[in-house]
C-alpha cells in the first residue's frame, strides 16, 4: 500500500502562484508515476499533471500547460506542483494520485482545497 498526502491549498488571487506537495509513504518502490488532478464544484474529476517518477517525465492538461510545473523529489517521496499565475477557474480540490502501471491509479490523497479569487 501507498499512503499520499497532500497540503499546500489555500485561498490566492487571480494572477498569484501556489505549490502543492504530496508526500508519499508506504511501498513507495512500487510507485511508477504520480499524478495531480482535481475537481471543481458541480464538475467531474479532471486530469492536471503527471511524473514518471524514475524518469521524471511529465505531462500536462492543455489548461494548465505553461502556467503548471510538476517535479518530483525522489529522496523525499515527494511530488509537487507549482501553479502560477492562477485563474478563478482553476479552483478546485486538488488530488494527488499514485500507480504501478501507465493509466492506473489505486492510491489517492485526501485532497487540498484551492481557490482564486477575481
Amino acid at each position: 500500500q501507498v499512503q499520499l498526502v497532500e497540503s499546500g491549498g489555500g485561498l490566492v488571487q487571480s494572477g498569484d502562484s501556489l505549490r502543492l506537495s504530496c508526500a508519499a509513504s508506504g511501498r513507495t518502490f512500487t510507485i511508477w508515476h504520480m499524478d495531480w488532478f482535481r475537481q471543481a464544484p458541480g464538475k467531474e474529476r479532471e486530469f492536471v499533471a503527471s511524473v514518471n517518477w524514475n524518469a521524471g517525465i511529465a505531462r500536462y492538461a492543455e489548461s494548465v500547460k505553461g502556467r503548471f510545473t510538476i517535479s518530483r523529489d525522489n529522496a523525499k517521496e515527494t511530488v509537487y506542483l507549482q501553479m502560477n499565475t492562477l485563474k478563478p477557474e482553476d479552483t478546485a480540490v486538488y488530488y494527488c494520485a499514485a500507480g504501478r502501471q501507465p493509466a492506473e491509479y489505486p492510491y489517492w490523497g485526501q485532497g487540498t482545497q484551492v481557490t482564486v479569487s477575481s
